[in-house]
């Protein structure tokens, strides 16, 4: 088991957990910073994940990494998307929502969204890695009433789903554009699940810092919210 990862941000929910040899890829959407073909070339295993087909979620483009990428993990939305044609068909795994995979290095086990698509907890090299993907309480304040309580009532049921969830690093977005109401998704889910550190994406706006009510007295994680595309960080296991 490897006692700290590196994680670095790309862009938008793209990020990579490098975790000894292994490295993780999220989300890929853009790489300003062009720091992929780096990390990659330091790695001896390389896995990637869309988490739905979003234009800012899944690029095409990765499959100009194919050489070197040991596994895709799309999401079931991805299939058939012009832009598979370009990623090896054996080395692609497309995930439906509640699904399971395990191999001798990895095992992965989605959930439903709330959006597009599915959220991912990989579990890797004693590691536990949560993407939600675009998986949130997304509280629209020009909405209607009846669309309000449909999101609110969407976003339950499936966070009920993922109650007592554990996972070492958790990704989520906090989305500016929801207002005050940016981080209600990542609070609930902080409440109902087991997480050590979360990291915020799909950031739109201003840094996000949580108020001091966020957390549960019982709870207190650290956070952050990366603002250039190629800032890292070094998470130990044992940080709380």
């Amino acid at each position: 088991m490897t006692d700290e990862v590196v994680v670095s941000y790309l862009l938008n929910s793209g990020f990579s957990v490098k975790i000894g040899k292994t490295l993780l890829i999220f989300d890929y959407y853009l790489d300003p910073e062009n720091i992929i073909p780096d990390l990659i070339a330091q790695s001896d295993t390389v896995y990637m994940f869309s988490s739905h087909r979003h234009f800012d979620h899944f690029n095409p483009l990765i499959g100009q990494f194919a050489d070197r990428v040991t596994q895709y993990f799309l999401s079931f939305d991805i299939e058939g998307d012009t832009g598979t044609k370009s990623i090896p068909l054996e080395k692609t795994v497309f995930l439906n929502a509640y699904d399971s995979y395990a191999s001798e290095t990895l095992a992965i086990k989605t959930y439903s969204s709330t959006d597009e698509g599915i959220s991912f907890l990989v579990e890797v090299n004693g590691w536990r890695i949560f993407h939600a993907g675009d998986f949130n309480w997304w509280h629209w304040k020009g909405e209607t009433e009846e669309n309000i309580k449909f999101a609110r009532n969407r976003f339950a049921k499936q966070l009920k789903k993922m109650s007592g969830l554990v996972a070492d690093i958790a990704f989520f977005p906090v989305d500016s554009r929801l207002e005050e109401f940016c981080d209600l998704g990542a609070k609930e889910f902080c409440k109902e699940t087991n997480v050590n550190y979360l990291i915020a994406m799909h950031r739109r706006g201003p840094v996000w810092t949580p108020n001091a009510d966020f957390f549960a007295e019982s709870k207190i994680i650290p956070t952050w919210c990366p603002i250039q595309s190629g800032e890292t960080r070094n998470i130990t296991k044992n940080e709380e």
